[in-house]
This record gives C-alpha cells, sequence and structure tokens, in this order.
C-alpha cells in the first residue's frame, strides 16, 4: 500500500460539494483536522476527510432540488473511499460523493488491482444495476 493520499482545501471542496471557502471555514473552525505539507500548503489527510464527509451528509442531507456538482450526475459519482470491506474472494467498497453513500460489490483482486484505500479519491460509475469503481 502507498503512503495516505491528502487533500488540499480545494480539493476536499470539491469532493465535499461545497465552496473552497466553506471547506476553509470548516477547517478554520476545527470541524476537519488540517496540517500544513512540505510546501506549506494545508491539506488534509484521506482518512480525516473520508470520516468527515459521512458525518457532513449524515448531518445535513442535500436539499430537495439541489442539483449535484457533477458534469453528468446520472452515471459518474467522483468521491472518497470511506469503507472497504475485504473477503476472500469478494470485496466492499463505500464512497461518500457529495450527499450520496455509494456502495459496490466487486472482486477482492479489483480492488487490489487499483490500490483502493480508505481515504482515497475515487469515482463510482452506475449503470443499470452496476456499480464500477475507477481510482482517479
Amino acid at each position: 500500500m502507498t503512503g495516505m493520499q491528502s487533500y488540499t482545501i480545494g480539493q476536499a471542496a470539491r469532493l465535499l460539494g461545497v465552496s473552497p471557502d466553506t471547506a476553509r471555514r470548516w477547517a478554520d473552525a476545527g470541524r476537519v483536522a488540517t496540517h500544513r505539507d512540505n510546501s506549506g500548503r494545508r491539506v488534509i489527510e484521506g482518512r480525516d476527510l473520508a470520516a468527515f464527509s459521512v458525518e457532513l451528509a449524515k448531518a445535513s442531507p442535500a436539499a430537495e432540488g439541489d442539483e449535484p456538482p457533477y458534469t453528468s450526475a446520472r452515471n459518474a459519482f467522483p468521491g472518497i473511499v470511506t469503507a472497504i470491506k475485504l473477503g476472500d474472494v469478494a470485496a466492499q467498497v463505500e464512497i461518500q460523493a457529495g450527499p450520496h453513500r455509494l456502495v459496490s460489490l466487486l472482486t477482492r483482486e479489483a480492488v487490489e488491482e487499483l490500490g483502493l484505500e480508505v481515504g482515497m479519491e475515487a469515482t463510482a460509475r452506475v449503470k443499470s444495476t452496476n456499480v464500477h469503481i475507477d481510482r482517479t
């Protein structure tokens, strides 16, 4: 497995479906932990962002009629991996995409080949009743 992915305030805002100013205010208020990277940029660890995205989705469901911030909301859901459950052959991957929680069942081999980890950015692609996970 690779080192933990971290996100700038702007990247976190995009994944959470809010403005960078909102994400910055949340960080300033201590709602999500940040630290400075080697370049001096304020970043959020992937696991912290994953946990915060789940908390945020539970606390404030999307308002009716709000348009999701996706190019093609019917089939692509960029978000952050919030949970992975590995079995001997199968795996379950959860992605929080703004207010949407998506769960996909796929092979353990696919999860390992993609190198998926909690806190990592990924896109769930939906076709009919299938959800496919793309690492982004």
